[in-house]
């Protein structure tokens, strides 16, 4: 996806260190990728964006128009010739897409020189923070609606060309069934859906003509807007529509995008049973999120399929992760050591690299721990190598095998914390050498300070 150059998608804060780094010193040092805490009433998060770091990590580079418009800034000929030939040259180790993370838990890892590390942290967060949060609040979409197939509808709503392609495939990650984006089913070879709009309806003579001439040129296999005058009459006039052109008792849905989803699915699975389109689906938008489908569903709606917009695509609700990139470790007289941040107690960090470790017992996730990198504990380690010395290790799966790991992860976490409102707190602890770790440094800053 991003073969275009994005070498200055950073924030100026960190080329004005990098070239004070670069006059005075250039370590190698271990920065990690995690998120403070979860969003309320989210009980977990899906890991999602790794493809684009390798792409990104892969293409990086200055142009000679960024060093032109950087030494216009104000930074020095020496730094610049650096910055010309600057390519990743370190190690970098991450938690795969579509499985889960949580607090504290290093997303990201890299290790390299200062310089690297620091320049690559705004693209980092930017997409680990973005394409994880619509993954997961696409899978609580899906987990409201009782595993009924959920639609990507919101590109016209995104906040950018960019976040909208993002959007779509966070969010068949996350398990939608596909996007109304046309670019984004091209890119990244999603199913795509879509019906009509009010407009077509309202350009025919009627109702019924206008449906008459989609099913001419659609057949069958298609969903008819029946909401744009009255909805029960509306889906009246597509069963007659069906009939005189169909000819059979056969329509692949009709969608409702307005007033009560409660009352008027009911009616209208009413009129299509009766009717003898048992078989037809009733296809639900408009303003949904997770919350309302749940509250549709346990009042009794008859839906069987939903188009989500606005509050996918910006994550109405939780807009945001409560996410950062902080070092932890710089290679000091050919040792690591470990580096940690005090200052607040609620942005207190873990210092050293570390690991993050998973259990399972009879099928199901029972805790993570995180652990020193080299420790040596039981459960499955996390943490996969993606880049070792610059150069790409790792072969990023399909969408298709992402999406299959979440649906057999989603499996495994038992369902108190997959619960809409008010989840259980999955058990994430602390290995006993890293706490052992985090006194002696803690113990070591306060001597020095």
């Amino acid at each position: 996806m991003f073969k275009r150059n994005l070498a200055l998608f950073l924030d100026f804060y960190e080329l004005t260190m990098a070239q004070s780094y670069f006059r005075k010193r250039n370590p190698i040092v271990f920065f990690e990728l995690f998120v403070r805490k979860l969003p309320q009433n989210w009980g977990y998060l899906i890991s999602a964006g790794l493809e684009d770091i390798c792409e990104y990590l892969l293409n990086f580079h200055f142009q000679k128009e960024d060093l032109d418009y950087l030494r216009k800034k104000g930074f020095d000929q020496k730094f610049l010739d650096y910055l010309k030939s600057l390519r990743f040259s370190g190690d970098l180790w991450a938690i795969e897409e579509g499985e889960f993370v949580f607090p504290n838990e290093p997303i990201l890892q890299i290790k390299a020189p200062l310089i690297e590390g620091q320049i690559f942290e705004t693209f980092f967060l930017n997409t680990i923070n973005f394409q994880t949060l619509i993954a997961t609040k696409a899978s609580r979409i899906v987990k409201s609606a009782q595993g009924r197939p959920m639609v990507d509808f919101g590109a016209r709503r995104a906040q950018g060309i960019d976040a909208s392609l993002k959007v779509a495939r966070a969010s068949y990650i996350g398990s939608a069934v596909g996007t109304s984006n046309v670019l984004a089913g091209k890119i990244y070879h999603l199913p795509i859906f879509g019906t009509m709009a009010h407009s077509f309806v309202q350009v025919f003579p009627d109702e019924k003509s206008a449906f008459k001439t989609w099913l001419k040129i659609w057949g069958k296999d298609t969903v008819l807007l029946v909401d744009t005058y009255d909805t029960l009459k509306g889906t009246k006039n597509a069963i007659e529509a069906t009939r005189e052109v169909i000819g059979k008792k056969e329509l692949k849905g009709v969608r409702l995008d307005s007033g009560d989803p409660v009352f008027l699915s009911k009616k209208v699975r009413e009129i299509l049973d009766k009717n003898g389109f048992k078989k037809t689906k009733i296809f639900l938008s408009s303003g949904l999120d997770e919350y309302k489908i749940d509250e549709i569903l346990k009042k009794g709606a008859k839906v069987d399929a939903f188009g989500v917009g606005t509050s996918l695509a910006v994550s109405d609700g939780a807009p945001a992760l409560d996410s950062c990139y902080k070092l932890v470790a710089i290679k000091e007289n050919g040792i690591f050591q470990p580096k940690m941040k005090i200052a607040e107690k609620e942005k207190e960090t873990l210092p050293g690299a570390k690991q993050v470790f998973r259990y399972e017992k009879d099928g199901k996730f029972v805790k993570d721990v995180i652990g020193l990198k080299k420790e040596k504990l039981s459960g499955k380690k996390m943490l996969v190598q993606i880049f070792k010395k610059g150069k790409l290790l790792y072969k990023p799966p399909s969408l298709e095998k992402i999406r299959k790991k979440v649906s057999q992860n989603l499996k495994k976490l038992p369902e108190k914390y997959q619960k809409i409102k008010n989840p259980s707190s999955f058990p994430v602890k602390v290995s006993e050498k890293l706490l052992k770790v985090k006194k002696e440094v803690l113990k070591l800053i306060k001597k020095k300070s």
